[in-house]
């Protein structure tokens, strides 16, 4: 018989599990736990300090190990590595392959370049192929969640990273609506010949946001719902509807061919060399989307191997699919009888194939939904990792425990697309879109050349400074170079003496030593295809209207307002671990 242990002899260090949280959870604690927003008082002396953390925000920079080894512990539960290089490329087809290359092809071969239109799909694929190459390096050196939001953190500090997570999240919201009104318009016109068919009019609205569009909120809906459920069955229902895509793509391009006739190709600059470049400027858009698979690294089984191929195979694939679709259009009918409207479903009743526009338009629904679900995936991992630097509530970091998948931060960006393209036109929603877009990755690309010329432990002031007199320089001649583009001011001159300015900064750049290199994969060229990925991207924003700028610093504007009174103050508290052992008390309360 064994005797009875005293409670004085023994000394119980265990204690009974703690029964873990539950994922639907919704106190203050969830959303606020920085000891700035505890209190009506404590936010008022956050608030009276506002300037100097301000400072201490524009100073800070992130770590590579911070964003893969610190943050993702915000999210409670990881990620599951399920992608593949192939699961990649097809994702990046997803995404990129919608509407666009049905929409814009045939009103810019029809009003701006004519046969020419080939060439500026390529220069337009060239220049998304260079920021490709910058994401897939930063990918694999960081592969989290985060994509440009983690990057930039990194590079350029906290502050730009916030202005570039503004944009993202703008980009995801103005997106998503955009493409559910683009769906509900396709649709419409095969059953009614009417692209407000299903949208409900409000005379008491503005104009621009008086057609509601309840079919874009149910799509949405929907694409979101399925994109939450798994990564990887997201992953396999695009890469299957993507071949299909394939398969219909290649009938098109070979029915243009059979048709085609070569004398539809004179003349093939109509509308000389500029045309060719300010068609690049509005068919650029047809190759957005790639960076969405670069929040997919953290899900990706082999990031040094299966970004680079994923991201560089899908665009070059792209590139080559996007030139022989603009050649079988210019090709099938002359460029003057283009319908601009319609391009490709009137070119098939033109040459007797009636029912050809309805495989045209069941392509561009089907590019349309794997776009939809490719970039529900692609925000809510953006919107996760910005969540756990706490730039906005870290109750949006959390992932499910049984799907792997952010859910929270998908119905963010969920319903608040839902309200954007329940109200708001198309032509809004794009003018916005454009702007944001290349202005992240235009960012993106001074980010990659800061990682190559600085090291905070061991570049001096001296180099410093000329590294930043050559980034200075570049980025100044490509604005001079592309304001005289478009004003026609001094001519070739102008635009020569802009380009040698440009060639010569990059030339000087590229004699500085470089302070890192990657470990595994990395752009080839530096600083020369970063440079000239700055050049393409500030040359396309010119090309977009006032207006759409303005659209833009309002949004920044209100971002930044956000910032002062909510995002400095939270990421101070959390960068420098105030009070952090009452957020554990307070935790452990709940």
């Amino acid at each position: 018989m064994t005797p009875p242990t005293s409670s004085s002899s023994t000394t119980t260090t265990t204690t009974a599990p703690s029964k873990p949280r539950s994922y639907w959870r919704w106190s203050k604690q969830d959303f606020f736990p920085e000891p700035s927003f505890q209190t009506g008082e404590t936010y008022r002396t956050a608030l009276a300090n506002t300037c100097p953390r301000l400072k201490d925000r524009l100073l800070n920079r992130s770590t590579d190990s911070h964003e893969l080894l610190v943050l993702p512990k915000a999210s409670e539960n990881t990620m599951t590595r399920c992608l593949t290089w192939w699961d990649l490329t097809w994702l990046a087809f997803g995404a990129v392959v919608g509407s666009g290359i049905f929409v814009v092809t045939g009103q810019e071969a029809r009003f701006d370049a004519g046969p020419s239109i080939i060439l500026s799909y390529a220069a337009s694929g060239f220049s998304a192929l260079l920021s490709a190459l910058i994401y897939a390096e930063f990918a694999v050196e960081v592969p989290v969640a985060g994509g440009s939001f983690s990057f930039l953190r990194i590079e350029l500090g906290d502050f730009l990273a916030f202005i570039a997570a503004g944009n993202i999240l703008l980009e995801a919201l103005v997106g998503a609506a955009g493409l559910g009104r683009s769906w509900s318009s396709y649709f419409a016109t095969m059953i009614k010949n009417d692209s407000d068919y299903f949208r409900i009019r409000i005379d008491s609205f503005k104009t621009g946001f008086n057609l509601l569009d309840p079919l874009a909120v149910v799509v949405l809906l929907i694409t979101n719902g399925i994109a939450a459920s798994g990564t990887r069955k997201t992953s396999i229902l695009t890469w299957l509807s993507s071949i299909v895509t394939i398969f219909i793509i290649g009938f098109i391009i070979v029915i243009g061919f059979i048709h085609g006739k070569s004398s539809n190709l004179t003349p093939f600059f109509p509308y000389g060399v500029k045309g060719v470049f300010n068609a690049a400027a509005v068919v650029y858009w047809s190759y957005t989307g790639f960076d969405m698979v670069a929040t997919m690294a953290e899900e990706t089984k082999n990031p040094s191997r299966d970004i680079p191929i994923g991201l560089i195979g899908s665009m070059s694939m792209i590139t080559v699919i996007y030139c022989l679709m603009a050649l079988a259009l210019v090709n099938m009918v002359k460029y003057s009888e283009i319908d601009a409207g319609a391009a490709y479903s009137v070119a098939f009743v033109q040459i007797g194939m009636k029912w050809g526009k309805y495989l045209v338009s069941i392509c561009a629904l089907k590019g349309m939904t794997t776009s939809l679900l490719v970039g529900s995936m692609g925000q809510a991992r953006y919107t996760t990792q910005i969540a756990r630097s706490h730039m906005i509530p870290p109750f949006f970091a959390l992932i499910h425990p049984k799907t792997g998948t952010p859910i929270n931060a998908t119905l963010l960006t969920t319903l608040s697309s839902c309200v954007v393209a329940l109200f708001t036109s198309l032509d809004v929603l794009s003018s916005v879109f454009s702007v944001s877009t290349l202005f992240i990755f235009m960012l993106m690309a001074i980010a990659l050349l800061v990682r190559r010329y600085y090291a905070r432990e061991s570049t001096d002031k001296s180099d410093l400074w000329k590294v930043l007199s050559c980034l200075f320089v570049v980025v100044g001649s490509c604005i001079v170079g592309t304001a005289l583009w478009n004003s026609g001011l001094f001519g070739w001159i102008g635009y020569t003496v802009a380009a040698c300015v440009w060639l010569l900064a990059t030339l000087v750049m590229s004699l500085l030593p470089k302070k890192k290199q990657p470990k595994v994969w990395g752009v080839p060229l530096v600083p020369w295809v970063p440079s000239l990925s700055i050049a393409t991207n500030l040359f396309l924003m010119g090309s977009l209207g006032s207006e759409a700028f303005f659209r833009f610093l309002i949004c920044t504007g209100v971002m930044l307002l956000y910032y002062l009174f909510v995002g400095i103050h939270a990421t101070y508290d959390v960068d420098h671990k105030i009070g952090q052992e009452s957020n554990h008390d307070v935790e452990g309360a709940n």
